[in-house]
This record gives C-alpha cells, sequence and structure tokens, in this order.
C-alpha cells in the first residue's frame, strides 16, 4: 500500500473530525511520500483531542500543502521519495497505526544508514512550513508564573540564579496570601481574555481554590490513575522477555478508558493527561516531575496565555523497583530536594515559554512559598538587578506586566 493508492473509505476507523479532514484533503494526502505521510497522519488522528492551536496548526499545513505546485511538490518532498524503504514498511497499516510505522521506520533508516538523510529533509521541511505559516498575533501578553519551596521552612543558599541575569530579584516580598494574589491576578486575565485552554494552573499537590475559567492538571486528583498505570506497569514488567521498548510501546497503546480517565467531561485535557502519564519519565511517582513535564507540554501543545505551575514536596529518592511496586504510598517527602528540582524546573519553563510568539514582550515571575524571594522578568524590568523594596505579590504581578 502506498500514498497514491489511498481511498476515502480507509479513513473510517478515524475519529469524525479527523476523518473529515482527512477525505477533504484526500487529493494532496496521496502526492505525499511514504516516508513521510504516516508522520503527518500520526498527528491528524488525533486531531479530535489535540488543542486549537494544534488544530489550526495541521489545518494551516494542509493549506499550505494544498498551495504547492507540482513542482513545489517535489521540491518539498523528493529528499523523502529518494530514501528507500523495505516492503515490510509498505505492508504494515500506516493508516490505522502510524505509531507503529514510525517506530519500525526509525529502525529501518538506523540500520541502513539514512538517519541523517531523513534528519535533513524533515529540517528543510520544517523551515519552509514555519515560513509559509500565517503570524497570530496574541492578544495579551503571555505570562508565566512558578511557586516553589511549598513546606520549606527555611534554605539558606541562593535561589533563582539562572534567572536573576533576565529579570530583577526581589529580597522583600510579602508572603501573606501569596497564592492567592497570584490566583486572582490570572483569573482576571481570564475573564478579560477568555479562551479555550488559554489560561491554565498546573499543581504539584493539591490544587488551591481557583477560578473554573482556568484548565486545571493536579498531581493529587491523578492519583487513581496513576496508581492504575503503576499497576500496569508491574504486570508488564514481570512478564518474560519484556524490554524498555516493548513496555513503551503497550504504555502508548492505552486509551483513556483502560486507566479511568474517559470519566472526565473534557477528552481533550484527559488525552492530554494520559500522554503525561503515558510519556513522560518519572511523572507516575515524582510530584516535581510531573509539574515540570506538564508545563513543558502544556507550553509546547496548547500555548497558553497565561500558565501558573505550583509545585509540591516529591517523594524521597528508592530503588525505581520500589517505587513502582508500592505506587509512593506513605512516601517520606524531601522538601529541599524538591526546592532544588523546582527552582530548575522554574528555569525550564521560562526557557520552554520564551520558545513560543510574542516572546520579546512575555513577563514571567518566580516566587519561592511563603518566603520573601521572588524573581520578576518583564520588558520594563531591568536585567540582573536587585531590588529591596517590600512588595506584594499582587504589586509584583502587575510590576512584571507593565
Amino acid at each position: 500500500m502506498v500514498p497514491r493508492d489511498l481511498s476515502a473509505e480507509q479513513f473510517a476507523g478515524y475519529p469524525p473530525q479527523a476523518r473529515k479532514l482527512a477525505v477533504a484533503n484526500l487529493a494532496v494526502l496521496q502526492k505525499l511520500p511514504l516516508s513521510f505521510l504516516p508522520g503527518f497522519l500520526h498527528e491528524l488522528i488525533d486531531y479530535d483531542y489535540k488543542f486549537p492551536v494544534e488544530r489550526a496548526a495541521i489545518e494551516n499545513e494542509l493549506t499550505t500543502l494544498n498551495s504547492l505546485s507540482p513542482a513545489q511538490i517535489d521540491a518539498w518532498f523528493g529528499p523523502f521519495a529518494a530514501l528507500s524503504l523495505s516492503p515490510k514498511l509498505e505492508q504494515l497499516d500506516w493508516i490505522n497505526q502510524p505509531a507503529e510505522f514510525l517506530e519500525q521506520e526509525s529502525a529501518h533508516l538506523w540500520t541502513t544508514g539514512q538517519q541523517d538523510a531523513f534528519r535533513a529533509a524533515a529540517t528543510a521541511y520544517g523551515s519552509r512550513l514555519r515560513a509559509a505559516a500565517p503570524v497570530t498575533p496574541i492578544p495579551i501578553r503571555r505570562l508565566g508564573i512558578a511557586v516553589i519551596g511549598r513546606g520549606v521552612e527555611s534554605y539558606d543558599a541562593p535561589l533563582f540564579r539562572n534567572l536573576r541575569k533576565h529579570g530583577t530579584w526581589f529580597t522583600q516580598v510579602k508572603s501573606e496570601n501569596g497564592l492567592e494574589l497570584l490566583l486572582r491576578g490570572v483569573e482576571a486575565r481570564a475573564l478579560a481574555h477568555p479562551l479555550p485552554y488559554g489560561h491554565w494552573y498546573v499543581d504539584g499537590g493539591q490544587l488551591a481554590d481557583h477560578n473554573q475559567l482556568l484548565t486545571c492538571v493536579s498531581y493529587s486528583a491523578l492519583e487513581p490513575v496513576r496508581s492504575a498505570l503503576l499497576a500496569f506497569m508491574q504486570r508488564q514488567i514481570q512478564r518474560p522477555g519484556m524490554g524498555p521498548e516493548e513496555l513503551r510501546s503497550n504504555l502508548a497503546r492505552l486509551s483513556p478508558g483502560d486507566l479511568g480517565l474517559d470519566k472526565t467531561e473534557d477528552d481533550v485535557l484527559g488525552r492530554f493527561q494520559l500522554k503525561l502519564l503515558t510519556e513522560g519519565s518519572g511523572t507516575q511517582i515524582f510530584s516535581t516531575t510531573f509539574a515540570q513535564w506538564t508545563a513543558r507540554e502544556a507550553l509546547r501543545r496548547a500555548q497558553p496565555l497565561t500558565l501558573v505551575v505550583r509545585f509540591a514536596p516529591r517523594q524521597r529518592q528508592r530503588p525505581m523497583n520500589e517505587l513502582l511496586s508500592n505506587g509512593g504510598a506513605n512516601p517520606e517527602l524531601d522538601f529541599v530536594g524538591s526546592l532544588i528540582d523546582a527552582d530548575m524546573g522554574a528555569y525550564y519553563q521560562w526557557i520552554n515559554q520564551e520558545r513560543l510568539p510574542g516572546a520579546e514582550q512575555s513577563s514571567f515571575l518566580a516566587w519561592f512559598e511563603g518566603h520573601n524571594q521572588a524573581v520578576a522578568i518583564g520588558p520594563t524590568l531591568p536585567r540582573g538587578t536587585e531590588s529591596n523594596s517590600p512588595f506584594d505579590l499582587g504589586k509584583l504581578l502587575s510590576l512584571a506586566l507593565s
């Protein structure tokens, strides 16, 4: 089976909106080489469960492909067409199981020494696609907030060293009602600029009181799902001959219903949380890893206008088999280690935010929860400076956004 033989009936197993989009663009899909098309279908098949920004990217890509002349199709996809694939790959059901095809294609390209050629072709394609993509301005300045160090009574080592050079370090922050002030400021943004999946609150523990306009993901709320997943992983590991690659493939086949996520009213968020736990390394057992990975994926996929990430204490490191076997029941918490993790997690959050459109005008605030240290980054705030003036978190947030 090769792309030119595609028919509308072969997309019958796709979710409704993905199927409609595939059928409407069948003519251009038929023109794409087999070394490329399953990668695109891997994104398209999940169209119904993607965030609005991701859907728009797929739609824009199809619009661009449909606009290409035959000569441009040859120029864009010639390097992909030049790759040699085995007949075995052609026989796979790459329409309905594109992920399996991509795994085997990757192995084939490595063993035949074609991985560099594929990477060069993909890089060139991505550059052309970005150049052709329309630029959509965001309605307000993007804002990121990281709250770290919950439960830490004292810590003398310097914090936010990586972030300070990019903004102002505040040493006399008033901590009273700090989290509430930050969430009230975020909720005001959500009320003024309502946008589906546009304003997020991620918590490594239990969620604080918040407005329902915020898209929320919580480590504690997913405890039943995490326990079910850890039990599944433990059963898989105990099977004879089970290796990491097969385990990863089995995790990729899980559906929301397998872990109880089908009971959520939001299929898009449910699928997002499933991927957090099945594709992330350590997201099932370490709350700091969960918060950091969620922030990364939310920024990469949903590109929110506002993202609050509140880190919580994680359990202390133990042998991995022990962690998997008991699901972290009654864990011993490592407060200082969690603070160090979260400090670096806040820096990574800012880096990932800087990769998004509007980065030159974006703002960021990181606060040591319950203490008087914070760093604020914004277009009007001086870099690499220190302020000893007293501010509450509401005022500090206003400064970052000014």
